[in-house]
């Protein structure tokens, strides 16, 4: 899958007095989860933006002063008000132990009902898995080309490899809608058939 790579250096206090000094210094505060370990560091927010913004998974390598960690981002917290990166939540990755992870789902392929005028509706945009670290991907693909006007594919329809889906097999991920043009002339063509039989 995919990583990205941040540096970071540990903190010496903990406190608010510390905390307070680190924000100033224009670092982030941090914490890595790990079991019963917990690390606490600092990082840039020049250093965090590729796993801040954007729509995509990646695993951390997180190098603290020397020592690469290999990590989930778990949690952003944010100002209320000036929406400043106050502190973030990793969660350390261990081999062979199961985490549980929202992982962005990938639409392939081409659809039938697409083609004949459908518009295709993508109702979930992640996937709760449980895996190992080992199994870890950054996407799940959803292939479209089996759907026809009118047909969704469901959670049940995908089928997991080294991972666990945790949502409800019956909800729908992506759908392909009969659009309202699609239903007039469709009745149109119907009325006018209709005539032609009177005739």
């Amino acid at each position: 899958m995919q990583t990205i790579t941040i540096s970071g250096k540990a903190r010496a206090g903990v406190g608010k007095v510390a905390t307070k000094a680190d924000r100033a210094a224009g670092n982030i505060p941090c914490v890595m989860y790990a079991g019963n370990e917990v690390v606490h560091f600092t990082s840039t927010l020049s250093e965090l933006r590729g796993i801040l913004y954007t729509p995509k998974f990646f695993k951390a390598l997180i190098n603290i002063d020397g020592t690469v960690h290999e990590a989930l981002l778990k949690d952003v917290q944010v100002h209320p008000v000036t929406e400043e990166i106050r502190h973030i939540d990793f969660h350390k990755l261990i081999p062979g132990k199961k985490v549980i992870v929202d992982i962005p789902i990938s639409v392939v392929g081409s659809s039938q009902g697409v083609r004949e005028g459908g518009k295709l509706l993508v109702k979930v945009r992640k996937l709760k898995v449980k895996s190992t670290p080992e199994n870890l991907v950054d996407h799940i693909e959803v292939d479209i080309t089996p759907l026809k006007l009118g047909q969704s594919l469901k959670v049940r329809d995908i089928k997991p490899e080294g991972f666990e889906i945790l949502n409800s097999p019956s909800i729908p991920l992506v759908s392909v809608e009969i659009t309202r043009a699609l239903r007039s002339a469709a009745t149109d063509a119907a009325k006018a058939e209709a005539s032609s039989k009177k005739k």
